[in-house]
């Protein structure tokens, strides 16, 4: 095998992924760019309509879709399922589960292709919020919104005859509470994933893993739940608002079907082409009891991974202290890189309908550069932060963060007992 990382004299550094043959260069004059800051002026944040900033916060709820379900603490966490309208203010929602309005894959799609039937608890549920009168008023808000979005001139009546879609759909997003942190006084003092507590981040992990579980149960047709997070508009979130989404689609798609090829000759390969390089090169991170957090090699954008290192593969079926071992180097890895930086948190494990074993793993990519003519030309990528700098940058600052006690205890950079073959996925 090729190797995938070098260093050339004049200090380029070549990588190629062993697993999807990705080819990325950092060259020395256009590289260890500095990250986004806060911008130089500010705008202060009027305190009565910091829960209104967007379509996103609990102020303005009756403009997200129906509810599926919500995070409460009071003071313990408990989920509270399908709120009714009437009810979306008796308690204070920390995280919400709701339809998204605008759908990658419709229940139209599902009906058309697979013959999909809503469930008849599900079509009940649509027709008893339809006769709820602050129930229909809801529904006609969102489905206007949409309507208008897209040039749609169907009257009310109409509209609702298709509401039952919004109960039925396989396409949610996961919405935590706060647009900004708590007491902010200017607008750019965001809350994302860093800015959580472990254990408020550890509780939005867990709901989102419920949600991926819950797509499979609903939609018979789904072979794979996708599961990501877009942070700031350049890497693609309509909303400055923290949110996860989950997508059940029809197809595994290349990536999976690219790594099934490969696990069947080598059931080891991310031990071998992934953990066992970082070892090697001296790119791990960060490690704790269940999981360990590299700086990833060959990605287009600045990317840190993080694997589970025990021997379950879907997210719902690792335990408790695995699932928040995998939560706590995320969220550190989301505190390393700051709210100013745009990111996209990618989870990847194995389809439940898969044999193959496939180790859960997430990747959280810095979006700090543009792929332009050059990549597209030449598929050779340009990322401005090589993978050394990348951990040392990230090690670094999570030793602040850990010192400081905003992170969750984990061993950092030459303290981690980091050896080949660490992850046991495939046993």
């Amino acid at each position: 095998m090729t190797e995938p990382l070098v260093r050339l004299p004049d200090g380029t550094v070549k990588q190629v992924s062993p697993l999807t043959g990705t080819t990325v260069w950092t060259v020395p004059g256009r590289a260890d760019r500095p990250l986004p800051g806060a911008p130089t002026e500010r705008r202060p944040v009027d305190p009565t309509e910091a829960d209104r900033l967007c379509a996103f916060c609990p102020g303005r709820m009756s403009e997200t879709t129906p509810e599926k379900a919500r995070v409460v603490c009071d003071p313990e966490p408990r989920v509270l399922e399908h709120v009714p309208p009437d009810q979306l203010d008796a308690t204070v929602a920390e995280l919400r589960r709701v339809p998204n309005l605008f759908e990658i894959v419709s229940v139209d799609y599902w009906r058309a292709n697979h013959g999909f039937v809503v469930p008849d608890d599900v079509q009940a549920r649509a027709a008893a919020y339809v006769a709820d009168p602050a129930g229909r008023a809801h529904l006609l808000r969102v489905l206007r919104a949409r309507a208008v979005a897209a040039g749609d001139t169907a009257d009310d009546e109409q509209l609702l005859a298709g509401a039952v879609n919004l109960f039925a759909g396989s396409h949610d997003v996961v919405i935590a509470r706060r647009h900004l942190v708590d007491g902010a006084q200017f607008a750019d003092e965001l809350a994302g994933s860093g800015t959580l507590t472990p254990v408020e981040h550890g509780r939005f992990w867990d709901f989102t893993v419920d949600a991926v579980r819950d797509l499979y149960r609903a939609q018979p047709g789904a072979r794979y739940v996708a599961a990501f997070q877009n942070w700031l508009r350049p890497a693609g979130a309509s909303f400055d608002h923290l949110h996860k989404q989950v997508v059940a689609i029809d197809e595994y798609g290349p990536q999976v079907q690219r790594e099934r090829h490969q696990l069947r000759t080598d059931p080891q390969v991310f031990n071998h082409a992934v953990l066992d390089v970082a070892v090697r090169h001296g790119l791990v991170v960060a490690r704790n009891e269940h999981a360990v957090a590299i700086a990833g090699v060959a990605h287009r954008y600045p990317a840190l991974e993080v694997y589970a290192t025990g021997t379950h593969q879907l997210p719902w079926e690792h335990t408790d202290a695995e699932r928040r071992a995998v939560s706590d180097l995320v969220h550190g890895l989301h505190a390393a890189a700051g709210v100013h930086t745009p990111v996209n948190e990618e989870w990847h494990y194995r389809p439940p309908a898969a044999s193959e074993p496939v180790p859960w793993r997430v990747v959280v990519k810095w979006r700090v550069s543009t792929l332009a003519g050059f990549e597209g030309g030449t598929k050779i990528n340009v990322n401005t932060i090589d993978p050394w700098t990348l951990h040392d940058r990230v090690v670094a600052r999570l030793r602040q963060l850990r010192a400081d006690g905003a992170v969750a205890p984990m061993r950092l950079g030459e303290e981690c007992d980091a050896s080949a073959g660490m992850l046991r996925y495939a046993e």
